[in-house]
């Protein structure tokens, strides 16, 4: 299979030309509608959101885009991140202005759910609701503690484009499809972290082609680190998404979210069994070093393992104490894609979220 995208009937692919950048998008539903724009995941594109914008009501407009550095989104527009996930929020503003919106709801996944936080924080006024599936922490990704996400060292060690494994960085290279069981290979990363085992979703192969369309190198994906006295070693660079993750790069997040005088309202959705985001991340350097996969850890007191889930909870702890609504749904057994896992029980508690914020 070629890495060419097959999508569902009723979703229709576009492009669009916005005053930032171009880029593909999905979309569905009447041009007229209430409008829903969904932001995707790491290693992911707009194809992610399929099931889940044919599940809205036929009053809704979705729009679905590729992320500046993921799909059919310019690859000669790169992510700078030393401006933290503003890249992407200064994106879905610009299309959202493309289309004519002037409020709109946002619905986010991971690391989409990190530019929903600064979203919030940022232009709350364009907001009518916000849902985040399985959203990363206001602070970002790697070497953060404490439920506000203080740095361990001051240039962020251990965050940023050095956390991505060599051979799935091959894997992606090369669009390789198999398994490869014995190292960590695009498909084995869907299947271990995407969702949780033994579950695998009827389009997995879209799926996976969506995750070789990452925009590889340097200043693209992973982006560029540095090396750094502390452990493990790196730093995050200037440029690629998962430096534009890194908690050096984000550290203001949380007080802008807590001090947005509007606060739409907020809908958060997490499966249990979450690989990615949770106080344990296999992902995470600390938990990394904690059981010997890093050498050299410099223990719990230097280096702790990040609570990435403590450290959402404490944020939609805090706006709700000063005055947001934020529901919460929670789902055992399921992993980091709850909207693909079960949508049994999502897709009613997001529709009613759309439904009871209508014109708001």
């Amino acid at each position: 299979m070629d890495n060419s995208a097959e999508h569902l009937p009723g979703i229709v692919p576009t492009g669009v030309r916005t005053a930032r950048l171009e880029t593909g998008l999905l979309t569905s539903g009447p041009e007229d509608g209430e409008p829903v724009l969904f932001l995707h995941g790491n290693l992911s594109t707009s194809t992610y959101w399929e099931e889940t914008m044919l599940a809205l009501p036929k009053r809704f407009q979705a729009v679905a885009p590729d992320l500046r550095g993921y799909g059919a989104s310019d690859p000669g527009t790169l992510v700078d991140a030393t401006r933290g996930t503003g890249d992407w929020v200064d994106d879905a503003l610009s299309l959202a202005d493309a289309f004519g919106w002037d409020r709109f709801h946002l619905v986010a996944h991971s690391l989409g759910g990190c530019v929903g936080w600064r979203f919030l924080g940022a232009q709350p006024d364009r907001l009518r609701s916000v849902t985040l599936f399985a959203p990363g922490p206001p602070c970002g990704f790697g070497g953060a503690r404490g439920v506000e996400g203080k740095l361990n060292y001051p240039d962020g060690a251990g965050s940023g484009a050095g956390l991505v494994h060599a051979d799935l960085l091959r894997g992606l290279a090369a669009s390789d499809r198999d398994l490869h069981a014995n190292r960590v290979s695009p498909r084995l990363v869907l299947n271990r972290l995407y969702w949780k085992p033994p579950f695998r979703p009827a389009r997995e192969e879209q799926l996976l082609t969506a995750m070789l369309q990452a925009h590889l190198g340097e200043k693209r994906m992973p982006g560029d680190k540095v090396p750094s006295p502390h452990w493990p070693g790196f730093a995050p660079g200037s440029y690629g998404p998962i430096n534009a993750l890194a908690p050096p790069y984000n550290q203001e997040v949380l007080a802008r979210l807590m001090d947005a005088p509007h606060k739409p309202p907020l809908l958060w959705i997490y499966g249990t069994d979450d690989g990615v985001i949770s106080d344990c991340s296999s992902s995470d350097p600390g938990v990394q070093g904690q059981i010997g996969l890093r050498p050299g850890w410099p223990g719990l007191e230097q280096f702790p393992p990040q609570p990435m889930l403590t450290q959402v909870m404490h944020a939609l702890d805090g706006y709700q104490q000063r005055g947001g609504s934020v529901r919460r749904l929670v789902l055992p057994g399921v992993g980091h894609t709850p909207y693909l896992e079960n949508p049994a029980e999502v897709f009613p508690v997001f529709v009613d979220h759309l439904g009871m914020n209508i014109g708001q």
